[in-house]
């Protein structure tokens, strides 16, 4: 048994519906801008979330013939134009957090749970999130802000996670990983954390066979309960709370299985 300690969050999908409405648009407002006749709908902007990072998606998209070829610099130059338009979308308020995410980031900060961010997304998307969806009190509750470039590897690599805990001091044995994404828990099941998976419109196909929870969103206590899509550990919950998660913790699932 393990003492949850810390709670590392993914930030696309996770903390917010990100991906659909904000990242995939402002690429298009990227691509329209350079000129570029090349537009990502819905669903093969979710084919390309199976590769994690935004330069790695163009030049995949390249890759495949789907977009002319460039050199990695104007690479680089088109996403930095990209984040610019996704922080002007989220400073007009377009994408709110998820339901239930502030309520346990604010339990989880009062109890005096370790918080932190591990993602691939870059720092000033991962800022301008906080700043105008969180609060900026927020730069200072989060421990450590791992995003980006800082690893070599993204997810499903384990690296971010493995970064964000070695930057705390804490182990994977009393450390919680959120995530909402089949590579989001591939990362997190490689640095061997326990992970609490939030599906959305995109992810909700994809296969968390092991996730210690899977469930819709982390829900509200004053609405509709969340929908259960895998609870091993049996869980009777109605929105996921604090106390939830330090049940996790403090399971042994195979002891469980076992006895049962």
């Amino acid at each position: 048994m393990s003492e949850l300690r810390c709670i590392l969050w993914d930030v696309d999908g996770t903390l917010a519906d990100t991906e659909r409405d904000g990242h995939r648009l402002a690429f298009n407002m990227a691509f329209n801008e350079a000129g570029h006749a090349r537009e990502w709908d819905v669903p093969t902007y979710g084919k390309l979330l199976e590769v994690t990072g935004g330069k790695e998606r163009i030049k995949f998209d390249i890759e495949r013939g789907d977009m002319h070829a460039m050199p990695f610099d104007e690479i680089a130059r088109l996403h930095a134009r990209k984040t610019a338009h996704y922080q002007s979308l989220i400073a007009e308020g377009q994408i709110p957090l998820r339901p239930g995410v502030r309520r346990l980031l604010e339990e989880a900060y009062e109890a005096g749970i370790t918080l932190g961010v591990a993602t691939t997304t870059t720092p000033a998307a991962l800022d301008a999130l906080i700043e105008h969806s969180l609060g900026k009190e927020w730069f200072d509750r989060f421990a450590v802000l791992a995003a980006g470039d800082i690893v070599p590897a993204k997810k499903p690599a384990p690296d971010i996670y493995n970064y964000a805990m070695a930057h705390l001091g804490v182990s994977p044995e009393e450390t919680l990983a959120l995530e909402d994404s089949g590579n989001g828990w591939k990362a997190a099941h490689a640095a061997h954390l326990k992970c609490v998976i939030t599906v959305n419109d995109y992810t909700r196909i994809h296969d968390f066979d092991g996730a210690d929870l899977v469930v819709s969103d982390l829900g509200e206590p004053d609405v509709e309960a969340v929908k259960l899509i895998s609870n091993p550990y049996a869980l009777d919950l109605h929105h996921v709370q604090l106390k939830h998660l330090q049940a996790i913790m403090n399971t042994d699932l195979n002891f469980e299985l076992s006895a049962a």
